[in-house]
């Protein structure tokens, strides 16, 4: 059960009575831009861990902390 097509018209004149036209077209204008902003923020995001993830100093990093000589395979000098 969702909101049908009268009970969003009747809510898009409620706000139109309550704000009137020309501050509603500027509440939407706002609400778009903040939903825009976050997208992008979420975007960037996202990309910036994909980079992380990419980076070749990052692989590097992970064997960097290995001690010298101890690769964690048994040797065969027994």
């Amino acid at each position: 059960m969702g909101i049908g097509f009268k009970e969003l018209l009747i809510i898009l004149a409620i706000a139109l009575l309550v704000f009137g036209a020309k501050r509603l077209k500027t509440i939407g204008s706002d609400l778009g831009g903040a939903v825009k902003g976050f997208k992008k923020a979420m975007d960037d995001e996202d990309d910036k861990e994909t980079q992380q993830l990419n980076s070749p100093e990052q692989k590097d990093a992970d064997f960097s902390s290995t001690p010298a000589g101890k690769t964690g395979s048994k040797s065969s000098n027994a």
